[in-house]
């Protein structure tokens, strides 16, 4: 009898489930819940925007586009990213329109590994990085990051987990879950360290527009950067476009041509309605931007006193639109912590492992919802913080 082969790719049944996944399925069944779980702006995409994809089909625009993009958008970019960051790419080279961020970083692993090579990988970190790692072939080289050091990554600890396979250093700054941020002196240090081993670096940018004590400082904009980094963006955050599906890398032309290539044999293109109205938001929507981020600071200083109010030490996060709070003082887990904190309070946080080991002791508390849920949600919490702490 033929022996019966499996039906899964032990590459695939290797991969851990999703620890956000698990509840985001049980807040739903749980319609009085107040969820600081999920990543996504509670602000719906700016009129404009939505305006021009109406438009655009409208228009009957409803065709592939090239698989690098659409040329105008590609130009918007370019200009975009020197307006706002002062780097310079090639429309025509080196830019490349992705369906969100999260594909930009897998197609670059799945562009420059070769089987067996190592991704340095800080944690705690975006639930898809050590995976995308594996999936490309690699092997995701965890680095601690701790809270002494604001969770910003040391190059002591990259020199400690790196050996003679590694490939790429996959770094996010502003960072989920923990809002860290990276100052350009650290950034320039990270950039030394790459360059000294010849690595890659992959860097996820996406809530660059996301900061709260002073400009985003990019990876690529550090000196000797330039042709040995990845950058990837997005319009998910600062846009608040997550359900239109759009990100784009940035990069040495060589390695942007790769990408193409992986992206054009996986999906072809980008949606044609999402890059037309990701034109109008490079073009006209900084006021709105600006707005968001306006409203995130002060939920981010609103929820972040409440949190230290009430027992919880939390780092002061500068990016993004997360805080991260020690829970190790009450005796639980991170997994305990949000259980319990779900079924008896009924509001949904992350727990810290679901971003790697490190994340132990840590929860994640969303600040993209409403001023008065949040209010709530830490009232809750302070409830809750009463019980296990008395």
């Amino acid at each position: 009898m033929a022996r019966t082969q499996p039906r899964i790719s032990q590459r695939v049944q290797g991969l851990p489930p999703s620890g956000i996944r698990r509840f985001f399925e049980l807040v739903e069944k749980m319609p009085d819940a107040i969820s600081l779980g999920i990543g996504e702006p509670d602000f719906v995409t700016p009129w404009r925007v939505r305006e021009a994809g109406i438009y655009s089909l409208e228009r009957g625009h409803t065709h592939y586009t090239p698989s690098r993009g659409m040329r105008p958008l590609l130009q918007e970019l370019a200009l975009y990213l020197e307006r706002r960051f002062g780097l310079r790419y090639d429309p025509e080279r080196e830019l490349l329109v992705t369906v969100g961020g999260s594909e930009a970083i897998d197609i670059a692993l799945r562009a420059v590994l070769e089987p067996g090579d190592g991704v340095l990988i800080p944690q705690p970190c975006f639930v898809s990085y050590v995976p995308c790692a594996a999936l490309g072939g690699g092997r995701a080289l965890p680095v601690s990051t701790s809270v002494e050091h604001n969770f910003q990554v040391q190059v002591d600890n990259l020199a400690e987990a790196c050996d003679e396979t590694t490939r790429v250093l996959l770094i996010s700054y502003p960072s989920n879950p923990t809002g860290a941020v990276m100052p350009r002196a650290g950034m320039e240090a990270l950039v030394e360290f790459a360059a000294a081993r010849d690595l890659l670096v992959i860097s996820d940018e996406i809530y660059a527009e996301l900061t709260y004590n002073g400009p985003h400082s990019s990876a690529a904009a550090a000196p000797g950067a330039r042709e040995r980094t990845i950058l990837v963006g997005g319009f998910s955050k600062a846009w608040a476009m997550t359900g239109w599906r759009l990100g784009f890398a940035a990069g040495p032309a060589d390695i942007i041509e790769a990408m193409v290539k992986v992206h054009s044999y996986a999906v072809m293109c980008s949606p044609t309605t999402a890059q037309e109205a990701a034109i109008e938001a490079l073009r006209a929507c900084d006021e709105d931007v600006d707005h968001m981020r306006r409203e995130y600071n002060q939920r981010r200083r609103v929820i972040v006193n409440r949190l230290n109010a009430m027992g919880l030490d939390c780092f002061e996060p500068k990016g993004a639109f997360y805080a991260f709070p020690a829970i190790s003082a009450t005796g639980l887990t991170s997994e305990q912590f949000a259980e319990r904190l779900l079924e008896e309070e009924e509001v949904a946080v992350v727990p810290g492992t679901a971003f790697g080991p490190g994340g132990e002791g840590f929860v994640r508390c969303s600040y993209a919802t409403s001023m008065s849920l949040i209010e709530e949600a830490m009232s809750r919490m302070a409830s809750f913080m009463s019980r296990v702490s008395g």
